[in-house]
């Protein structure tokens, strides 16, 4: 399997702001999770009648075929959760997902440890997996080695840049490599 986060890896949202990286995309979305969240930021600086913003999001035509020519079943493990199929799917030209859903209120592991690790080796159950995210440090791949029975791959792609030719060599020679 193959875990996909969206902002930093599809939409590399740290890139200068008034520079998208070649080849990308923009593509302004107003799902109903980020109307809420804006909808309840602007009541609270006291501008609840203020439109809301639909959010930049950048993506590259070529990453859903990419990600789809990959010897990995897709999987999102993204904030989005289903928005993800329902916004950026037919973007990328990718079918629905399984989505992994995220509890709340959000974990606050130890450790310097990202509040999604814990969810997804729970989610993934021993299960073979790599991850794209960027939030990826050492602290989260020491915890799935003490806390995942089978192989997994976590893989930090820079949010500048989005993901790359050499991060998609990365998951294919991982993902060809043989198990033990």
């Amino acid at each position: 399997m193959l875990l996909v986060d969206v902002d930093g890896p599809l939409n590399p949202y740290a890139a200068k702001p008034h520079r998208r990286p070649e080849g990308y995309g923009t593509h302004r979305l107003l799902t109903p999770r980020w109307q809420a969240a804006e909808r309840r930021r602007l009541s609270e600086w006291g501008l609840p009648n203020k439109p809301v913003k639909p959010l930049r999001v950048w993506l590259h035509p070529d990453h859903g075929r990419a990600l789809a020519a990959l010897p990995f079943d897709l999987v999102w493990a993204t904030t989005w959760e289903d928005e993800a199929n329902d916004f950026l799917a037919p973007l990328l030209g990718l079918p629905a997902l399984p989505v992994i859903a995220w509890s709340e209120p959000r974990p606050r592991p130890e450790g310097g440890v990202f509040w999604k690790t814990p969810g997804i080796v729970t989610w993934a159950e021993g299960r073979p997996f790599a991850w794209v995210d960027d939030e990826i440090t050492d602290a989260d791949r020491a915890w799935v080695r003490a806390h995942h029975d089978g192989p997994a791959l976590l893989h930090r792609v820079d949010p500048r840049t989005g993901l790359t030719a050499a991060d998609f060599a990365v998951l294919a020679d991982w993902a060809a490599a043989p198990r033990s």
